[in-house]
């Protein structure tokens, strides 16, 4: 089950991510998780949102540089070793991670972000080790549970 990540280049001045987090509340897209990472020059904002479709174009409409990637979301128990587990396994089929963070999920158990070196391959291997995947629905509603 991949799930579409949205990759966003943002300039390191002030300002630029209040920028992006303002278009994205108006027009009511959640952000179910984020990784920032930066230079010297730019930084590389990954995000699950809500409707990253939209999300894409109205970033673009705003003179952002914004891309959509595939990605997938392991679900693995909050339990000390389970992370070593699930990276032995794509190890042992000899992928790569190249990047990964972590999804707020209800419940007990965390969620991984992964983007890695053959996701085809990784969707088998982590579905024939036993893992559960998110599925999109899942990563992009996660949050949107009304406060009572």
């Amino acid at each position: 089950m991949l799930i579409k990540q949205l990759s966003v280049f943002i300039e390191n001045k002030e300002g630029r991510l209040e920028r992006v987090t303002q278009v994205l509340k108006d027009r009511n897209i959640n952000i179910a998780s984020f990784s920032l990472a930066d230079t010297a020059e730019y930084g590389m904002l990954r995000m699950i949102v809500s409707d990253p479709d939209e999300c894409r174009r109205a970033l673009k409409e705003e003179g952002f540089s914004a891309k959509l990637t595939d990605v997938i979301a392991v679900k693995i128990p909050q339990r000390p070793g389970t992370l070593h587990k699930v990276l032995k396994v794509l190890y042992d089929a000899n992928l790569s991670v190249e990047y990964m963070y972590t999804l707020a999920t209800a419940g007990r158990d965390t969620s991984i972000i992964m983007k890695i070196s053959d996701l085809s391959k990784a969707l088998e291997i982590l579905k024939q080790s036993g893992y559960e995947l998110c599925t999109a629905r899942e990563a992009y509603e996660i949050n949107n549970i009304e406060n009572k």
